[in-house]
């Protein structure tokens, strides 16, 4: 095969749905079901949540093609301002094509037709409420039974006025038994903050999923069968590697997959590929997750996080606590915090350990640009 006919399968950026979607077969199944057991089924209201890089919006564009399968209509919407705005538009021209073709309805016909024997019955334009047009459209879908699925990702505290206003109109179709489903995705402590408002309290109800690492088996078994699928093959020893290397994350699955097929000049990904693609892929995680997650928190978050980085596995909070000049009751706080925002997890009493694989390294490497 021509080296040009290798066209890489995997797919390293925020939000690109991978080649296999592995590890999330009871989230979107339990999904599906909800979706053929009508109105009510709880997994119609979901809300999606894990750390960085875990899949959390790979998860939210499967749900959509869940239902655009069966018919639906799915709007896809980030939290941010305007969204409201932006969905109601969506659903105003998803209902006026549905109805092209079909403007107007005949009302009846006179005898005899020449000369003008039908009348004709002029359809309204959709309402500009969100809830009225939402109500609107899924009276043209009810017939079909279909309805309509609304995503929204990057669900934050800044945006808590949107998602009230957009919650409060889903809760009103769910009473009215209307063929809706809303699926909600962030990081924990974003979703946290949210649902802490008192007039949320519908959405706290909602089915809540935590994502989390995805099993080695499962990891070599996507990327044996991706690079297969796509014309190359992988040496058992380079398989074992760049399984290995992904920690089980997802979105480190595709940057070792993406940066060991780069680094292959023929047919066979082999130990040399996985020797400079792991890296690569490595400093790649760095400047995209790693950095991103810091730059949320605080100064004293992050001279936690490097207390914590000191040893090679779990760290006892005590040893933090003695490592910053603290308490361990002040630790404790800053321990909570960095739990919320899915950067560290307990790892037994008294002891913590990073979520993000690598990111204990990548502190290390970037001590002071950390502070």
């Amino acid at each position: 095969m021509d080296l040009m006919a290798y066209r890489n399968p995997f797919k390293p950026t925020a939000g690109a749905s991978p080649p296999l979607l592995v590890g999330r077969d009871e989230v979107l199944e339990e999904f599906e079901e909800s979706i053929d057991d009508g109105p009510g089924a709880p997994g119609r209201l979901s809300l999606i949540t894990g750390p960085r890089g875990v899949g959390k919006t790979v998860v939210l564009n499967a749900v959509h093609d869940i239902v655009v399968a069966k018919g639906w209509i799915a709007i896809a919407e980030t939290a941010t301002t305007g969204m409201c705005d932006r969905i109601t538009q969506a659903v105003r021209r998803h209902h006026e094509e549905l109805r092209q073709g079909r403007s107007a309805r005949v009302r009846g016909i006179t005898l005899p037709v020449v000369g003008g024997g039908l009348t004709f019955e002029s359809r309204a334009d959709p309402p500009a409420d969100l809830r009225e047009s939402t109500a609107s459209l899924l009276d043209e879908l009810e017939p079909n039974e279909t309805g309509l699925l609304i995503t929204v990702d990057e669900v934050h505290r800044k945006s808590v006025g949107e998602i009230r206003h957009l919650a409060t109109v889903v809760q009103h179709l769910v009473r009215e038994d209307r063929n809706i489903a809303l699926v909600m995705a962030g990081l924990p402590s974003a979703v946290s903050d949210v649902l802490s408002d008192s007039v949320l309290t519908f959405m706290r109800r909602a089915s809540r999923e935590e994502l989390s690492d995805v099993s080695l088996a499962d990891v070599r078994e996507s990327l044996a069968e991706t690079i297969t699928r796509n014309g190359r093959t992988i040496t058992s020893s380079a398989l074992d590697a760049a399984t290995e290397a992904t920690g089980g994350y997802p979105f480190m699955v595709q940057l070792v997959g993406y940066h060991c097929w780069r680094k292959t000049t023929g047919s066979a990904i082999d130990d040399a590929a996985t020797s400079s693609g792991i890296p690569a892929a490595r400093k790649r995680l760095g400047s995209t997750v790693h950095a991103a997650a810091l730059a949320d928190l605080s100064a004293v978050d992050r001279t936690v996080l490097l207390a914590i980085a000191v040893d090679d596995g779990p760290a006892r909070t005590a040893d933090v606590a003695r490592r910053i000049g603290e308490s361990a009751k002040y630790v404790s706080i800053y321990r909570q915090r960095l739990i919320d925002a899915a950067v560290i997890q307990p790892a037994g009493r008294g002891f913590v350990d990073f979520t993000i694989p690598y990111l204990r390294e990548y502190l290390r490497e970037h001590a002071a640009s950390a502070l």
